[in-house]
């Protein structure tokens, strides 16, 4: 004898989960963000970025420990200290750059999911694994407790209600630090509010040519955003276009400080795409992605605390994750990119 009670309850279920027009169930999709915000740990395959910075994901992620000889994470509870083995070979080295250039230490803040792809909240790039974020605060001479790092917020370097830098707060490390990040081949772009790319073509003397790959976007008045070109070994990563060529201190830069840029949108609020994009909109690899298998925890994937770089060796195992001693950044040539 049927059970009603259950089948009608079946009933509403499976209708509430299907469309029927044409006659075809048809599952809803449930959004990209949630899969991939729902990951703990990255894929245990061979590190490859796939997509664009802001539609895609990535694989063989590796972590930032929350601390670092000159390193300090910040905002540990999203769970976005991971990147491509090669953007945290380029973080660990800018942090120890940056000492040595007389910057105390990096406060980093967020990178990546650890498989990448669109964010529950807040970032519409950082999907593959070749972003990362990096406060303009200097790391405080004793370590932060968990709290400290959840609550503080990042200083703007800009006068009150200004486009313009304040030039108390403004100090030779801060040039110095974009500077070295500029440097290195794989970085292609370093995105900074207008008033600080202003102050820079204000005050750089000598070599200004790293100055073309800081480029000038809306916030990054508290961080600078880094961002290195699509690795080897992943043919499925899409690069941008190369900088104008120049520093950039030129039209284009005093286009921000007009009204254009800052006037209010007018019309219907459109959605964010991270609020409509399922994994359909993704390549077809980010399915791979979600459903490949996890390390056995996330510290055999963590830089630790002695600068080391994990690197992925397949097939997955206890020792998936070998420690490498702190090497050099490689220089590759630059590679086109926006």
């Amino acid at each position: 004898m049927i059970d009603f009670r259950h089948f009608w309850k079946a009933v509403f279920l499976f209708g509430a989960l299907t469309a029927t027009s044409s006659g075809v169930a048809v599952a809803k999709e449930p959004l990209a963000k949630t899969l991939f915000g729902a990951q703990q740990l990255p894929a245990a395959i061979a590190p490859k970025s796939y997509g664009f910075y802001s539609k895609g994901c990535f694989a063989g992620g590796v972590g930032m420990a929350a601390d670092g000889p000159n390193w300090q994470g910040m905002r540990l509870s999203r769970n976005r200290h991971w990147g491509h083995p090669e953007l945290v070979r380029t973080v660990e080295q800018l942090s120890r750059d940056a000492a040595r250039d007389g910057w105390r230490g990096l406060l980093l803040g967020d990178m990546s999911q650890p498989r990448g792809g669109p964010m529950l909240t807040g970032h519409a790039s950082h999907q593959i694994g070749l972003d990362a974020d990096i406060w303009f605060m200097p790391m405080p001479d004793r370590r932060l407790s968990y709290d400290e790092r959840e609550q503080i917020s990042a200083v703007s370097l800009l006068r009150r209600n200004s486009l313009y830098v304040d030039d108390r707060k403004w100090t030779p490390a801060h040039e110095a630090v974009l500077r070295r990040a500029a440097s290195y081949g794989n970085v292609e772009r370093i995105l900074v509010h207008p008033g600080i790319k202003k102050k820079l073509c204000d005050t750089v003397r000598g070599d200004r040519g790293w100055l073309s790959k800081v480029r000038p976007f809306w916030g990054h008045d508290s961080h600078f955003h880094m961002r290195i070109g699509c690795p080897a070994g992943s043919p499925g990563c899409k690069g941008q276009s190369a900088p104008p060529r120049g520093d950039g201190c030129d039209d284009s830069l005093a286009w921000w400080f007009t009204e254009e840029p800052w006037r209010p949108a007018t019309g219907p609020a459109k959605p964010k795409a991270r609020d409509v994009m399922t994994l359909a909109n993704l390549p077809a690899e980010c399915r791979a992605v979600l459903e490949a298998p996890a390390p056995v925890s996330a510290d055999a994937v963590t830089v630790d605390s002695s600068g080391a770089i994990p690197i992925t060796t397949p097939p997955v195992s206890a020792r998936a994750f070998a420690p490498l001693p702190a090497v050099d950044i490689p220089l590759p040539s630059a590679r086109p990119g926006n």
